[in-house]
């Protein structure tokens, strides 16, 4: 084989490993119409705590939302009890948003402090391929808590 022909054989073979990796969209790709930064679209999520107990099994419901998937009324259940170890809420958690639209995710969360991390890792439904990182930041009214954040979904699911 030819010089020439090795060149055209690396630049085919590197252009077909392009191609076939472009269908993931990932929080750093570049931002659309009304998304912020170069990290994904923002994400701002409030939810009210108030009848979250602390035990495995509590849930907060979305009270605030400016993701579409993620409508008024989700509910974010932790699977892990707070407090263990440590002062340490560190729980897997689910988000449905109804109609079989789940995501899961993980939060860990200073009790003393109240603050945090959410992540999110994929979904169902309409969450499919939902990813999201968010800061968690305490109520100032006791009972609605803050994400706030970036997300993307990946359209090819």
């Amino acid at each position: 084989m030819n010089r020439k022909s090795v060149i055209r054989v690396v630049v085919f073979a590197a252009a077909t490993v392009l191609a076939g990796s472009g269908g993931t969209k990932s929080l750093l790709a570049a931002p659309k119409d009304g998304q912020d930064g170069d990290h994904g679209r923002r994400l701002r999520v409030t939810k009210e705590c108030s009848k979250y107990t602390g035990a495995a099994g509590s849930f907060c419901t979305i009270s605030g939302s400016n993701v579409p998937q993620i409508p008024v009324g989700s509910i974010v259940t932790y699977d892990q009890a707070a407090g263990i170890p440590n002062g340490m809420l560190d729980s897997n958690i689910i988000l449905d948003a109804g109609g079989g639209n789940r995501a899961i995710g993980r939060c860990t969360l200073d009790l003393q402090s109240g603050i945090g991390l959410c992540t999110f890792s994929d979904g169902t439904g309409d969450l499919a391929g939902f990813h999201a990182r968010a800061r968690v930041t305490p109520p100032t009214d006791g009972v609605n808590w803050h994400w706030d954040g970036v997300y993307s979904i990946d359209d090819d699911f």
